[in-house]
């Protein structure tokens, strides 16, 4: 039976964040070592679970190390990377020889000192294994992938939709490819070609063009004889790295040729989309008075620039002040605010308190709403996401939370913790509901719909301000790659 190490450290590092990624943050967060993986992953969603049930159909032995997997934020700090990394790797040492590793990172982590963090620690995997035990990894969508993940492993691929609702499946797939490979059915030749283009934000989700007709190609090149998997990763704009952008990996069966061929013609094809890549958005006030004029409600209103699951920190307010501004009472949002949700458990439910909620990390995303608040219900934040849930993260600790409804109308959510808008459990563990609603802000672009899609009558994406923000005219770049579309609209490409 072969005997194959699971391990990982999964984090999106936004580079204009503030917010460092230090031991501490990883310790709360959770780190799992042994036995607590599967506790947590098994039967499950995500990377690991699809680890976990290919071990179990294809009947190998895994052998659980460690696993990180944080809410995107700013960048590792040196000391924490190598504090995750050498236990990666002593964990691996020890408890080897194996026959295989699969490995479930991200593809955009950054650290103080290292840009390419997810090359690094594969490469720190392939030292510990050698060059004759095949290594496969499954990133997210968002990964800007480097030459040196593809030199580092066997096979690689990413999520194929956004919101990430296969991760189970895509790891799945490396899995089965790993242990074909270790038991001398295939021998995969991996070819990526990195793409000079961004895609906005706004044009992510593989529900609409341009993305679903390119993962279509994707899909329609993997049933070619020979051709093992094909991605096309979308890259994450909000890390400054040289790797940031789109990019093509194709893999095959002992065929090298091939696979740089197919790899060149998809790449070709994303670039014949680079028109499609950029949209704008409606302005808060906009999206206000869209929802005011909404038929059916509720509606989504979709906070770009505090996208949690892109690295902002959760607290803006701009669209909570716009709503109190034009007078409409009817809406719900969500803001990390662990000030405000203490003051609302010290004073208890039924309490009326005066509060000054969010806007204190970046002064784009305020002013703090100042108000009197009634506290209707109070929780201790860990719940579980229960239905569709992007990229299995049905596990969630947004810490001690409440529900407070404001002199002018609008009901907030409180929380202690930054935590991604899953699924509408964060409401019901409340006692809310959506239909109570006209209005739901979500912080996040497309990771939110998979979880609130079913409940809500309409979605809005909204130009709101942020590190996060839709456009990416606003930040500042010293690593990306030059030229590059949109930055440089007379930007030129071959494969």
């Amino acid at each position: 039976m072969p005997r194959i190490a699971v391990l990982g450290l999964s984090h999106e590092a936004n580079t204009f964040s503030s917010r460092l990624v230090d031991n501490a943050v990883f310790e709360a967060e959770g780190v799992l070592r042994g036995p607590e993986i599967p506790a947590r992953h098994a039967g499950g969603t995500s990377t690991v679970s699809g680890f976990l049930a290919a071990g179990e159909r294809l009947g190998i032995e895994l052998v659980p190390l460690v696993m990180s997997t944080m809410v995107p934020s700013g960048v590792i700090t040196a000391d924490a990377l190598k504090t995750r990394a050498d236990e990666l790797v002593d964990a691996l040492s020890t408890h080897g020889p194996f026959d295989a590793v699969l490995a479930s990172l991200h593809g955009a982590a950054v650290s103080e000192e290292i840009l390419d963090v997810d090359g690094y620690l594969l490469g720190r995997f392939r030292d510990v294994v050698g060059p004759a035990v095949p290594i496969g990894v499954s990133l997210d969508l968002h990964a800007n992938i480097s030459a040196a993940m593809c030199q580092y492993s066997d096979v690689l691929n990413t999520y194929r939709t956004n919101p990430h609702v296969d991760a189970h499946d895509v790891a799945e797939e490396v899995a089965e490819i790993i242990v074909r490979t270790v038991r001398g059915e295939v021998r995969p030749t991996q070819a990526h070609v990195p793409i000079p283009a961004a895609i906005n934000i706004l044009c992510q989700n593989t529900d609409e063009s341009p993305m679903r007709d390119l993962l279509a190609d994707a899909r329609a090149l993997m049933a070619t004889p020979g051709v093992l998997s094909a991605t096309v990763a979308e890259g994450y704009p909000y890390a400054d790295v040289p790797e940031m952008g789109m990019s093509v990996v194709v893999v095959t069966n002992n065929d090298p040729a091939a696979a740089q061929q197919h790899a060149r013609h998809l790449a070709n094809r994303v670039w014949s989309h680079r028109a499609r890549f950029d949209v704008a958005a409606p302005s808060p006030d906009a999206a206000i008075a869209e929802a005011q004029a909404a038929a059916h409600t509720p509606t989504l209103l979709l906070d770009v620039g505090d996208n949690i699951g892109g690295g902002s920190p959760g607290d803006s307010v701009v669209l909570l002040n716009a709503a109190r501004a034009t007078g409409y009472p009817e809406l719900l949002t969500i803001v990390a605010d662990a000030a405000a949700a203490s003051a609302c458990h010290t004073a208890g439910r039924g309490a009326t308190i005066e509060l000054s909620i969010g806007g204190k990390t970046d002064p784009r995303t305020g002013p703090p709403a100042r108000a009197h608040g009634e506290v209707l219900a109070l929780h201790h934040g860990t719940f579980q996401v229960h239905g569709p849930v992007h990229a299995g993260m049905s596990h969630v600790r947004a810490g001690p939370s409440a529900a407070v409804r404001l002199d002018s109308g609008q009901t907030v959510i409180v929380t202690t913790e930054a935590v991604m808008p899953l699924g509408i459990d964060q409401l019901t563990t409340l006692g809310l509901a959506p239909e109570q609603f006209g209005a739901i802000v979500a912080k996040g672009v497309h990771s939110p719909l998979a979880g609130y899609g079913p409940y809500v009558a309409g979605i809005v994406r909204v130009d709101t301000p942020g590190i996060t923000a839709a456009s990416l005219d606003g930040f500042t770049y010293h690593h990306r790659p030059r030229p590059m579309f949109p930055f440089e609209p007379e930007t030129t490409y071959s494969p």
